[in-house]
């Protein structure tokens, strides 16, 4: 849907520096761009490539706007801007009401007229689907689940019994809410699984990624809060509670009763141990392990960063003697009279 860079300007508060009447119908890369498209420049080290787009217009922060050889969108935060413009470019279908004769949906099930259920998809009985919500091809929703109005299943989504889904929310291929949590009692002789009982409840806005998991509590409920986004390949296990307008990146591990705050980041392959607390506004960088509730915000890391493998493995080595160095430095800073002021933990 083409739009001119005048209304856009006014839509989204922008200052227009070009021509009003340019028009823009799709997105492309700096580097990619050419007539009609519109791009964008949020991070410094694409730079190199704004002075030789030749994208019709580029959303971009006012410091560097005079190097564009096109029109310019000057905004404050470039990155959502574009996201926004680019909603407009590629509006997404309207979803039209009614189910496909491959669809099951057994008597007892509430559907709104306004829905549409997808080829091979399964509604059971006692389910609630909201208006305008897609339930998309071999999606199954199962006993008592509620589906907010505007949500949709994008295919093949898996609600077990009992779990809520808020308003607008986007389930991509393949992620399954509500499966049982890993509970089980150990006993002479093997394990007793504990009933998971609970159940999920996911508020409005949020995303949840391809083949990621929230798996329901044992008792009461695992809880995603309005805004949330979880990227794809996720596991969150029985009991978390995550804090609104969190994002989540690709392959993450929350343990089970963990609480994550409001408006937190975790990097791709980031694991957190179970029963912890983690406070609003903590950033993890990826593949950092966390062992213990962090109360205070900010930005927290603990991986280490590849490096030529013969001196990996010697650095390896020395790992497990780090403790007996510690113990030397102690020694010969207490024969000396030079204390380090570090407490001693053994």
């Amino acid at each position: 849907m083409p739009a001119r860079l005048a209304d856009l300007a006014v839509r989204f508060g922008c200052e227009l520096r070009g021509d009003p009447d340019a028009l823009v119908e799709c997105v492309a890369s700096l580097q990619d761009a050419g007539p009609g498209s519109i791009s964008f420049l949020a991070n410094p080290r694409y730079r190199r490539h704004l002075a030789r787009t030749r994208a019709t217009a580029v959303v971009i922060d006012a410091e560097y706007a005079a190097e564009c050889p096109g029109n310019v969108l000057v905004a404050k935060n470039p990155y959502a801007t574009y996201a926004r413009i680019a909603q407009v470019l590629y509006p997404a279908s309207p979803v039209r009401g009614g189910r496909h004769p491959g669809a099951v949906v057994e008597p007892g099930a509430e559907v709104d007229p306004s829905a549409w259920i997808g080829a091979g998809a399964f509604v059971a009985r006692g389910a609630r689907v909201g208006r305008r919500v897609s339930i998309g091809p071999g999606s199954i929703v199962l006993e008592d689940v509620e589906i907010g109005d505007d949500s949709q299943l994008v295919s093949r989504v898996t609600l077990c019994a009992g779990v809520r889904i808020g308003e607008r929310c986007i389930l991509q291929p393949g992620c399954v809410i509500g499966a049982d949590g890993f509970g089980h009692a150990p006993d002479v002789g093997g394990y007793v699984k504990v009933p998971q009982v609970g159940s999920v409840v996911v508020g409005n806005d949020v995303e949840v990624g391809s083949n990621s998991t929230i798996d329901r509590a044992a008792i009461g409920s695992t809880v995603v809060e309005d805004g949330v986004k979880i990227d794809n390949l996720v596991q969150v296990a029985h009991n978390v509670r995550i804090g609104a307008h969190t994002v989540i990146a690709a392959c993450v591990g929350i343990s089970g009763s963990t609480t994550i705050g409001k408006r937190c980041m975790l990097g791709g392959m980031v694991g957190i141990a179970g029963h912890l607390e983690i406070c609003d506004d903590v950033a993890l960088t990826g593949r950092t392990t966390v062992f213990k509730s962090i109360g205070k915000p900010g930005v927290y890391s603990s991986s280490l960063w590849a490096d030529e493998a013969r001196h990996f493995h010697r650095n390896a080595l020395r790992f497990n003697k780090l403790e007996e160095l510690a113990r030397r430095v102690r020694r010969l800073e207490g024969a000396s009279g030079a204390g380090s002021g570090e407490d001693e933990h053994d």
